[in-house]
């Protein structure tokens, strides 16, 4: 199985999913938003599949220091282009496995379609 997991080094809720990972042997590449950026053309994948809405962490600083400007009338062009300019509005981790998208840490989840 082929798994990567996206988001940035330094969020716990990362640090929680690679440990969940690493302690069942499941290897995984890790892309980090913060070096290695996301194009466009993968997140505009991921909201066709999953919706705008389950991809934009509206509950992060980033999100909620957002002037009321950026914040109103929110589409998906307009949060893909929040989340392009500042990656950390992306909810984490992601993860692309085998054709399988997974937005979040859900240990219930990732023990039945990743263990």
């Amino acid at each position: 199985m082929s798994v990567t997991m996206f988001g940035i080094k330094n969020c716990d809720t990362i640090k929680k999913a690679r440990a969940w990972l690493d302690e069942r042997g499941i290897a995984y590449d890790f892309h980090d938003y913060k070096t290695a950026s996301i194009d466009e053309t993968r997140l505009r994948r991921w909201s066709g599949e999953l919706g705008w809405e389950k991809l934009l962490n509206r509950a992060g600083t980033t999100f909620r220091k957002l002037s009321d400007a950026d914040k109103a009338a929110l589409d998906e062009d307009k949060a893909i282009r929040l989340m392009m300019r500042q990656p950390s509005m992306i909810r984490r981790p992601v993860i692309e496995a085998d054709g399988t998208l997974l937005v979040g840490f859900d240990p219930e989840r990732y023990e039945t379609l990743l263990a």
